[in-house]
C-alpha cells in the first residue's frame, strides 16, 4: 500500500463517517474512493461491504429500546440474511467487464434513493401493514441489493418498511437499524471468507470512518443536513457518469 492510497482512503473514511452521522449515504462515497485507489470494481465493492458495517452497531445500540417486542424481526432478519447471501454470491460470480456496466447503474440508483429520500419518507405517514410473507419477500429483495452493493442501504430499507409495515417512526428506525446490521454483517462475513478483500484498504478506511463518526456526532449540528445530502447526491451523479464513461 502506497502512502497516497492510504491517505486517500483515510480521508474518504473521515468524510464518510461525518456524512453518515449528519445525513446518511456515506458508503456512496467510499466505493469511488476505492476505485481511485486502484481496486478493480468487484474488489472495490467487496472491500466497501466489509468496511461499512462497523458503523451500524452504534445505530442498533442507540435504538434497542424502541424495538422491544418487535416480533416481526424474527421473520425479517432471516429473510434479509438469505437475500444478502444470494446477493454476495451473485457479486462474486459477476465478471469484471459486466460489473463495469452494472456499477454506474447501482451508483445512480443509490444517488436517486438519496435524492428522493424525503418523498420516500413521506410514505411513512400512511404506512400499510402487509402480510408477513410480503414483508419477508420485500426485505429479501433489499438483502439481495445489500449483498450485491451496500451503498444507501439504510435509505432503501426505510422506504420499503414504510410500504409494508405499519408502526411508529421510532420503531421503524429501530427495525431498520437491525435489518441494516444483519445485511451489513452477513455481507462482510461472506466476503471476508470468500471474496477478494483488499484488507489494506479496510485498514485505511475503518479508522477514518470512526473518526468521521465522532466528528459528525459532535459537530454535525453546525452542518446543514440538507446541503450535505445534496452534495452526496451530486457526487453520486458525477461518479455514475464517470463510471459509464469508463465502461465505454
Amino acid at each position: 500500500m502506497e502512502l497516497g492510497q492510504a491517505l486517500l482512503l483515510a480521508g474518504a473514511g473521515v468524510i464518510t463517517g461525518t456524512v453518515n452521522a449528519v445525513a446518511g449515504g456515506g458508503s456512496l462515497m467510499t466505493f469511488p474512493a476505492l476505485l481511485w485507489a486502484g481496486l478493480p470494481p468487484v474488489q472495490a465493492s467487496v472491500t466497501n461491504s466489509v468496511s461499512v458495517p462497523f458503523g451500524y452497531i452504534g445505530g442498533v445500540l442507540g435504538t434497542r429500546r424502541d424495538i422491544k417486542g418487535q416480533t416481526v424481526l424474527r421473520q425479517l432478519v432471516p429473510a434479509a440474511v438469505a437475500g444478502t447471501v444470494l446477493g454476495a454470491v451473485l457479486l462474486l460470480s459477476t465478471p469484471e467487464k459486466l460489473f463495469d456496466w452494472i456499477a454506474p447503474i447501482l451508483v445512480l440508483i443509490a444517488a436517486l434513493a438519496m435524492a428522493f429520500q424525503d418523498q420516500l419518507a413521506a410514505r411513512l405517514k400512511d404506512p400499510h401493514n402487509q402480510p408477513t410473507w410480503v414483508k419477508a419477500a420485500a426485505i429479501f429483495g433489499i438483502g439481495l441489493y445489500g449483498g450485491y452493493f451496500i451503498a444507501a442501504i439504510g435509505v432503501i430499507i426505510m422506504a420499503v418498511l414504510g410500504l409494508v409495515l405499519k408502526d411508529n417512526i421510532r420503531r421503524l428506525v429501530g427495525t431498520k437499524n437491525v435489518i441494516q446490521l444483519a445485511i451489513g454483517t452477513t455481507a462482510a462475513v461472506s466476503f471476508a471468507l470468500f471474496g477478494d478483500v483488499a484488507w489494506w484498504a479496510v485498514a485505511a478506511l475503518v479508522p477514518g470512518t470512526l473518526v468521521g463518526g465522532f466528528i459528525g456526532g459532535h459537530y454535525g449540528r453546525r452542518l446543514n443536513a440538507k446541503a450535505v445530502k445534496w452534495i452526496v447526491v451530486g457526487f453520486g451523479f458525477v461518479v455514475s457518469a464517470l463510471l459509464f464513461a469508463r465502461a465505454i
